[in-house]
């Protein structure tokens, strides 16, 4: 089956700050911040939502099309692609922008603050679903060029292609309207718990009114697991205890390749969902979005060992 992975490319620049931001926000002043972290140190990774999302069906074993924009300093991330066995072709570059950058700076208690370039992600990817057969596709529209993110779910929709919509960090600049649209021409909506608050807040619909729009409804909550909500009901799935969390971040883009796995192979999404979680399991172990790594059988044991065979 074929898998498409439209989204963001960008260079990650994470940094660990040794404390709590909570400690340095004043609420009295929260209208008028000042502050300056001192972090441990900053380490330079591959990410982006696309990239991620790639890099995690590379590791069970699929090779995804790659849709986004790159910038003139796309040299390294292709050389990465390649040792991934991940194809380049569908990947436009941008030659008079630079990549996609996002700066994330995460506290001890795995709160974050990113600041984010978009740089290249500002032009559309441009896409040609000539060649797609419906039957034998899947795709997810990840926080990416907004104009690509509308055009691509109402392409899906026209041509039959069973899509899943991930707003993530695009939120903040969707209109209410624009953004219901994206989620009714879509088959699932996949977020977090706090993503999901908002979407419900932009929207003015209610959980019952967005699930009966798409059908499908999964809600990430961190050490909490995953919910999955459908017309006939609720279906909890308990998170994979991790003692050795070192980053958060890029979880949820792990937690979305082992979905998407499980629904390639034909699997229930409880089951889809479970996989998402093994994969978050192994991405909060290392600082940075594509570090961590397993092999199958690795994988589907930590699988079998926490929700059967």
């Amino acid at each position: 089956m074929e898998v498409l992975v439209s989204g963001s490319l960008a260079y990650d620049r994470i940094m660990d700050f040794p404390g709590r931001f909570s400690d340095h926000i004043m609420p009295d002043k929260i209208h008028m911040i000042n502050l300056s972290f001192t972090v441990n140190g900053l380490k330079e990774n591959f990410g982006g939502t696309a990239g991620n999302i790639a890099y995690s069906l590379s590791l069970l074993g699929e090779t995804p099309r790659i849709v986004a924009t790159i910038g003139n300093d796309y040299h390294r991330y292709f050389q990465w692609f390649e040792q991934c066995g991940l194809s380049t072709s569908d990947i436009r570059v941008v030659a008079e922008e630079s990549t996609a950058s996002a700066y994330i700076t995460t506290d001890l208690s795995d709160n974050q603050i990113t600041g984010f370039n978009p740089g290249a992600m500002k032009q559309q990817a441009v896409f040609d679903f000539g060649g797609i057969d419906p039957r034998e596709c899947i795709a997810i529209v990840a926080p990416g060029n907004l104009q690509d993110m509308g055009e691509f779910t109402e392409r899906h929709r026209q041509l039959g292609v069973y899509s899943i919509f991930d707003p993530g960090q695009s939120l903040p600049a969707w209109e209410g309207e624009d953004l219901a649209n994206c989620i009714a021409q879509s088959n699932m909506l996949v977020s977090n718990d706090y993503e999901f608050a908002l979407i419900k807040d932009k929207t003015g619909k209610s959980t019952e009114e967005l699930v009966e729009m798409v059908g499908t409804v999964v809600t990430t909550k961190g050490e909490q697991g995953a919910e999955v909500l459908t017309r006939l009901g609720s279906i909890p799935v308990p998170c994979v205890p991790t003692g050795n969390v070192v980053d958060p971040t890029g979880a949820g883009d792990a937690f979305r390749g082992g979905l998407i796995k499980g629904l390639v192979e034909g699997s229930s999404i409880e089951r889809a969902v479970m996989m998402g979680t093994v994969c978050s399991h192994y991405a909060i172990q290392t600082l940075g979005t594509q570090e961590y790594s397993f092999v199958p059988e690795e994988f589907r044991a930590k699988l079998a060992e926490h929700f059967g065979a």
